[in-house]
Parts: C-alpha cells; sequence; structure tokens
C-alpha cells in the first residue's frame, strides 16, 4: 500500500513538473515582455518627464494654488485648440511646480482617442501635445496592458495572466520537498551546470514566488475589469446629471473649494470637466484610508451652472468591496509602501526574465544529456536496416 501510495505521488509530481514545463515554454516569453514592461512603468511619469524637457521649466517653483485662475486659463487655452462638442478635458493636480499635465478625450468613453497636453505653469500655452500611445512611455504602458491590441489585447493579457498564476504554483508544487528542507533551499556551487542551472532557477523563483504572485493577481484583475466587478462587487459610481439646465458654467477654482467643503480631509488630485453642460464637472479626490495617491477612489460630482453638489462618492463609505478594489492597483504598480516598494517591484519585474532563461537552458541541457551519442544512433540505424 505504501509503494502505491509513493507511485501515485510520483506520477503527480511528474504530471505536475510538466504542466510546468510546458506552460514555461508557452506563456515565457509573455511572462518575460510583461515583467519588463512592467518594470519600466514603475516610474513611468519620471521618465517621460526627464525624456521631454520641454515640460520640466518651473519644475521647482511652487505648485499653482487651487484658488488660483491659472486652471481655468489652461482649459480655455486648450479648448481654443480643441473644442469638440461633446469632448471633455482632464486636468491633474500633481501638487509640484512646472507643467499642468491634461487629457482631452474628443468623445466621452474613446480613450483611445485621447490627448495628452502639457500647459505651461501659468496655462497660457500648450508647452506638449501628443496622442495617448503616440509616445514611448505611453506606447509601453498600451504594450504592458493589452499589447497594442484594443481589449482583445486586454483579455489576453488579463487570461494569460491566470495561466501564469498556475505556472507559479505549479512551480512551488514540483519543488515541494519530501525530504531535507535544507537540502532543497541549498545552492550548490561546486555542482554540475544543469544542477546549478537547476538551483538558480528553483531559487530565484522561490523568493520572488510572493511578490510575483501579487503582481500577476492584480494584473489579471487591472486587465479583466468584468471579472473584478463579479468577484468584489464594488459600489457603482454615480452618474448624476444636471436638471436646472442654467446658462453658467461655474469657474474651476470655485469647482475646487466646493469639492473640499464636500470632502474637507480630501486632496484633490484631478478634475474633469466636459464641454456638454448637462454634466457635471467631476473632482477626484483622495481621502484619508484611501492607498492610491494618483488614481484614488473619491469622487464629488458638480452642477456646472450652478455648483450645487449633486453627488459624492467616498470609497470609506463605499463597501467592502470598494475597499479592496481600492488597492488593487497600488498593490501592482507598488505605490503601496512608497519609494522602497516601487523599487522592489522593478526588480521583481526582471525575475521573469531569470526564471525563463535558467529553466529554458536546464531544459535544453536535459534534452542534450537524454540524446544517446550520434555513434550509438549510427550503430542502431545501420542494425535497423540491416
Amino acid at each position: 500500500m505504501a509503494e502505491h501510495h509513493r507511485s501515485a505521488a510520483s506520477r503527480a509530481r511528474i504530471f505536475v513538473r510538466r504542466v510546468h514545463l510546458w506552460l514555461g515554454l508557452s506563456l515565457g516569453l509573455l511572462f518575460v515582455l510583461l515583467g519588463l514592461t512592467g518594470s519600466a512603468l514603475v516610474f513611468y511619469t519620471g521618465i517621460d518627464t526627464a525624456l521631454h524637457p520641454a515640460i520640466q521649466a518651473g519644475r521647482d517653483d511652487p505648485a499653482p494654488d487651487l484658488n488660483a485662475r491659472v486652471w481655468d486659463r489652461a482649459l480655455t487655452t486648450g479648448r481654443g485648440r480643441w473644442h469638440d462638442a461633446g469632448g471633455k478635458w482632464t486636468l491633474e493636480v500633481t501638487g509640484e511646480g512646472g507643467a499642468i499635465p491634461a487629457r482631452y478625450y474628443p468623445a466621452p468613453g474613446h480613450h483611445g482617442d485621447r490627448m495628452m497636453v502639457w500647459f505651461s505653469a501659468d496655462g497660457t500655452r500648450i508647452v506638449r501635445a501628443e496622442p495617448w500611445g503616440g509616445y514611448l512611455m505611453s506606447w509601453l504602458y498600451q504594450l504592458h496592458m493589452a499589447l497594442l491590441a484594443g481589449d482583445i489585447g486586454g483579455q489576453v493579457v488579463g487570461w494569460s495572466g491566470v495561466a501564469m498564476l498556475l505556472l507559479l504554483v505549479s512551480g512551488v508544487v514540483a519543488w515541494w520537498p519530501r525530504g531535507s528542507w535544507q537540502k532543497a533551499l541549498a545552492f550548490k556551487r561546486d555542482a554540475a551546470p544543469i544542477r546549478r542551472l537547476r538551483d538558480l532557477h528553483k531559487l530565484s523563483g522561490l523568493w520572488s514566488m510572493a511578490l510575483l504572485f501579487v503582481l500577476v493577481a492584480t494584473g489579471v484583475l487591472l486587465a479583466l475589469p468584468a471579472v473584478t466587478q463579479a468577484l468584489f462587487r464594488p459600489a457603482a459610481i454615480p452618474v448624476p446629471k444636471s436638471v436646472d439646465g442654467g446658462a453658467g458654467r461655474i469657474t474651476l477654482d470655485r469647482a475646487f473649494r466646493i469639492a473640499h467643503r464636500a470632502l474637507p480631509d480630501g486632496r484633490i488630485v484631478f478634475v474633469d470637466v466636459p464641454s456638454v453642460r448637462d454634466m457635471p464637472i467631476r473632482v477626484r479626490v483622495q481621502v484619508l484610508g484611501d492607498p492610491h495617491q494618483r488614481f484614488p477612489g473619491s469622487y464629488v460630482f458638480i452642477d456646472q451652472p450652478s455648483g450645487r453638489v449633486l453627488a459624492v462618492h467616498d470609497v470609506r463609505h463605499a463597501g467592502t468591496g470598494t475597499f479592496l478594489v481600492s488597492w488593487i492597483r497600488t498593490l501592482h504598480d507598488g505605490t503601496i509602501g512608497g519609494m522602497g516598494t516601487r523599487i522592489l517591484a522593478l526588480l521583481v519585474g526582471f525575475m521573469p526574465t531569470l526564471l525563463f532563461a535558467t529553466g529554458i537552458l536546464h531544459w535544453l541541457r536535459r534534452i542534450r544529456t537524454a540524446r544517446p551519442p550520434v555513434s550509438a544512433q549510427h550503430d542502431v540505424t545501420t542494425d535497423r536496416d540491416c
């Protein structure tokens, strides 16, 4: 009975190793691509700024005050160049000096058509304007998120990520020691090259396993928003409309004051200004407890003509599902612990390359070792011909 049990366990281990091998061979290059592009994107805004001197002017100056008219000047400057009736402007409040980043959407929902715009610090000039995907860091972002293939590419990345999770788990199961843990965790420097490759592969995989699993799992949830909705059921973000249809439009500095009164402990990060008057101004705010500094999940919706608050979406009062979803992006991009975890995320992005390279080299050496010598192959062929 014991021998039968050991035999069944051995067969199961062999099966898991084969699953791990074939998943690695089929998904390895994609895993490498996503890891390397992910590493590049950890500091993508800083890299992009360094590559474009035009938007660096004035970065050491104080950040523009939220009560200043610079925000309305920038909006007016942008509308002077792009003025589609159904368009929408999004201005980013970085809290830093220098150029003011913004985005222009020609029509709601068509993110692929967005124009990335940077205004001068006084809001009077456009110092840079490029379509999303038309410059290096945005191209890398699209490659990482959707393989440059839109919604279909996002689905491929997401479901491939599920298979990558299985790849990681199968690697641990295939390695799991039956005897000494000390031996299983050892790296034999004086062993044969094939053994050193195996040890390097297993140890690099083991030490990076937890972080890789978190990065891949959160990447799956970002790439498959429908799955995320089904799993966590976050509260729906309101979509209010104006009801009085007034003719005027409040200024952005007033919108910021209204949003601050609605969420007094919040930090304003973005403001969305649609051209259509019956759509509200939406101010995006980071409140205490929201982990992501750049893309928080709380909003204040303000009627454009009157300045009346139409709705407030506060992640602190939106339920457990919303709270959990708010952590997905910050876990994925490494911003959870500041600079230290961002650097760690950057380094972990190189691990799929190391794992793929050592895995392939080990597999090729095993094939060569298992292959009979050329002379033996010749003898067998000769005997068969006779």
